[in-house]
């Protein structure tokens, strides 16, 4: 269980306003940001509602040592339209890279933990979104590089 969130690679926090919230973050020294890079169609994709997560917009700076990533996530329902809606603006979740998704979900499972969301591309990898809002104030996502 412990590889699981060992190697951080980025933070993820919600914004209403991705060009502001990038505006000022980009004043700050951070940057240069780009469009998250979908890496292709997903062979298996389990989210609470596909096309809301289709329509997420994120914008992502890479630091010395991790990622920054800025998500609006549109006005359809999910997880992190209702984190929005109900906390405001923050950081919704940290994600770890982890060198197998498979192994990974299975060992969260193992311990008891639930999945928010998962999705495997046909190369073999992916992301799983663990519940851990309770007991870890924020979500813990595992992904491959």
């Amino acid at each position: 269980m412990s590889a699981l969130f060992r190697k951080i690679h980025h933070i993820c926090i919600v914004v209403h306003d991705l060009e502001r919230a990038e505006a000022y973050y980009a004043s700050l020294g951070f940057g240069p940001f780009y469009d998250y890079p979908k890496k292709g169609a997903y062979a298996e994709l389990d989210v609470p509602n596909p096309a809301a997560s289709a329509a997420m917009r994120y914008r992502c700076a890479d630091l010395d040592n991790m990622q920054l990533q800025l998500c609006a996530p549109g006005e359809l329902d999910s997880p992190q339209r209702r984190f929005l809606d109900e906390q405001g603006e923050g950081v919704y979740h940290l994600g770890f890279e982890v060198p197998d998704i498979d192994a990974g979900v299975a060992a969260g499972r193992a311990v008891g933990l639930g999945i928010i969301a998962r999705g495997k591309r046909v190369d073999g990898g992916g992301f799983c979104y663990f519940d851990t809002r309770s007991e870890a104030g924020t979500v813990l996502e595992i992904r491959t590089a």
